[in-house]
């Protein structure tokens, strides 16, 4: 599991297209060829997708290690300074956990000019895209 998110951490977000008469004339995997060369042309002219499910996941991690770590600290703070270090080690490792998880599973959204050359290049095709995943 840990190797198939590993390998899906670095792919950018993908165009959803709505099914119209092109789609059901030439099939998913044409399209989805369609759609891969649409993305590099994109990333040819200079424009990047803008984030990814491993930037997300590393945000959400240090945002979850740092807030974790203070309620933690503030929760633990009745037990005197080893409840201290318990609780912003306890809360650490949650929020942590947490956050990495959130992060990974927020959905993506690419850069406006990106996702417009993406969706004009797909119209110039023929193709209707009615949102990204």
């Amino acid at each position: 599991m840990l190797l198939l998110l590993a390998v899906s951490a670095c792919t950018g977000p993908q165009p959803t297209l709505r099914s119209n008469k092109q789609l059901h004339l030439y099939g998913r995997q044409l399209a989805q060829q369609e759609i891969d060369f649409c993305q590099r042309q994109a990333e040819q002219s200079g424009l990047g997708h803008g984030t990814n499910q491993t930037t997300n996941a590393a945000t959400g991690a240090v945002l979850g290690l740092t807030l974790g770590g203070a309620v933690g600290a503030s929760a633990g703070a009745w037990g005197g300074l080893v409840g201290v270090a318990i609780g912003a080690a306890a809360g650490s490792a949650l929020g942590f956990t947490v956050g990495l998880l959130g992060g990974t599973f927020k959905p993506l959204e690419p850069d406006p000019p990106y996702a417009e050359a993406v969706t004009k290049c797909l119209k110039d095709k023929g193709y209707e895209v009615s949102g990204w995943e």
